[in-house]
């Protein structure tokens, strides 16, 4: 019985698909190869998503502010010391930060006016210097970035996220020691503040807190 050309060709056809399936198949293990499981909640998670100025805020605010309650001297000892040697008060409580350094600090005083969240602070013993304190809503500045001269621009992509860094910063901080805080009823109230400042003025200090009480 002769062969038709349909029988003829099936063989051929049967080949074709063969070595299209090992073509695929060859490419797919490539594509397993090279491709990298990410578990969400990672490192790896981490890396790969957008920053998040707010995760980073809640992450490294705790160490920060723990550093800072650790290094702050009180208030009238620090003035002294600036007034003393600035380049020395600087080494031995401060942390470099472009043009200004940033200084930890503690200070218990007498709450006087304020404005936009921004309180003057009267303590006892320190001559000569104009203290405030922010307590928001609004934080603003960049000293908790600063303060622990690890966080730097090239951890960054970009000059933006730079600045988001310190925000997040903010916000956490404003979350974590701010909450609640009746700023109305501060005015005459004794506070004890923990907080960094940036060194412009030895006799102008804008504390930003990182802890809070009112007695």
């Amino acid at each position: 019985m002769a062969m038709t050309d349909t029988t003829k060709r099936k063989p051929q056809k049967s080949r074709m698909g063969l070595y299209a399936g090992l073509v695929a198949a060859a490419v797919l293990g490539a594509i397993a190869i090279d491709t990298t499981v990410v578990t969400i909640g990672s490192e790896q998670d981490a890396r790969v998503q957008a920053f998040n100025p707010d995760r980073f805020g809640e992450a490294q605010f705790p160490r920060i502010r723990d550093l800072v309650l650790e290094k702050a001297p009180d208030a009238v000892t620090l003035s002294t010391a600036i007034k003393a040697d600035k380049k020395g008060a600087v080494a031995e409580y401060g942390t470099p930060a472009g043009a200004f350094a940033v200084l930890p600090v503690k200070a218990t005083g007498t709450v006087g006016e304020g404005k936009s969240g921004i309180y003057q602070l009267t303590v006892d013993g320190l001559e000569g210097v104009k203290v405030r304190v922010q307590t928001g809503p609004a934080i603003n500045g960049t000293e908790l970035r600063d303060i622990p001269g690890d966080i730097v621009f090239g951890d960054f992509k970009n000059q933006i996220e730079y600045q988001d860094a310190g925000a997040g910063l903010n916000r956490a901080m404003a979350a974590d020691t701010l909450d609640g805080l009746d700023r109305d009823a501060l005015p005459g109230k004794t506070i004890t503040v923990t907080g960094v400042f940036t060194l412009i003025s030895a006799k102008n200090w804008l504390i930003t807190p990182v802890a809070l009480e009112v007695q």
